[in-house]
């Protein structure tokens, strides 16, 4: 098991958010703002050799916010080109841009879950266009008991587990699509990308523990990589992800992590990730 670093830029800043609470009307819930660009913690992963890790742009593309994440994660990428994946209103048309500006990959979501849907037209289009080996797609879920029920922050995960399913969300983790996230779809998808990415949205930023049920779900499914991010609060944490998900599926950690706040130390996570199951 991996550790992936991650950097999510707001509003021109390095910030952590609690998953799900963006949206186009708030900003949401912020558990930690940086006083240091995103060189900083680009440098600092690279000196550690921590490549594969994401940046995510959370604002609103078109808008003078969404501009100032843009050149905030020029930053980093100038600090550690090729070091990142980059995502957030990743569309055909300005992919290979992100891809010029140093990333290794485009993460991409809304993008191809259109109307509740998978556009197989849209991925098969940009899967030849930028190519498979620089595609990861971004399949954050959420539980859902039916399939028009919107979820809300405060639902207890735990409860809703033995009644509902996970399914992708989209819009900054604000939509539902009618897709959902298991072996069949891991399966479809897998021939068009590189690499999934996998928020558990209702954990997402809480640093309440991680997902376990989703966790497992992962770690049977082997065809690709499989990165897992979503409240990891502990060592222990880390330990449990490495065996519910056999080894197989990298991690991020956020909020919990001291560079945003948090109380795991950066050194201690890559020892943890590193040892043997």
């Amino acid at each position: 098991m991996k550790f992936r670093p991650c950097i999510d830029i707001h509003d021109g800043k390095v910030k952590q958010i609690v998953g799900g609470a963006l949206s186009d009307e708030a900003s949401g819930k912020t558990n930690f703002v940086s006083e240091v660009d995103a060189s900083f913690y680009a440098e600092m992963y690279r000196s550690r050799n921590l490549s594969g890790g994401h940046i995510i742009l959370l604002n609103k593309t078109g808008t003078p916010e969404y501009e100032a994440d843009l050149t905030e994660a020029q930053l980093a990428m100038n600090a550690y080109q090729k070091g990142f994946m980059i995502g957030g209103g990743v569309t055909l048309e300005n992919a290979e841009s992100f891809l010029n500006m140093g990333a290794s990959h485009v993460i991409v979501t809304s993008y191809v879950f259109r109307d509740g849907v998978i556009d197989m037209p849209r991925l098969e289009h940009l899967t030849k266009t930028i190519g498979r080996e620089h595609l990861v797609l971004d399949l954050s879920c959420r539980i859902r008991t039916t399939p028009f029920d919107v979820q809300k922050e405060n639902d207890n995960c735990e409860t809703l587990k033995n009644s509902g399913s996970y399914y992708i969300v989209t819009d900054r983790w604000q939509k539902f699509t009618n897709v959902k996230l298991n072996h069949d779809t891991l399966d479809l998808l897998a021939s068009y990308c590189d690499e999934y990415l996998i928020h558990a949205v209702d954990v997402e930023g809480k640093r309440s523990g991680i997902d376990s049920e989703l966790i497992t779900l992962l770690g049977s499914w082997d065809k690709l990589p499989l990165t897992y991010a979503g409240g990891v609060s502990s060592l222990s944490d880390l330990t449990k992800v490495k065996a519910l998900g056999q080894d197989k599926v990298d991690v991020t950690v956020g909020s919990a992590l001291s560079l945003f706040g948090g109380d795991m130390d950066l050194d201690d996570i890559i020892s943890t990730c590193s040892k043997p199951l």
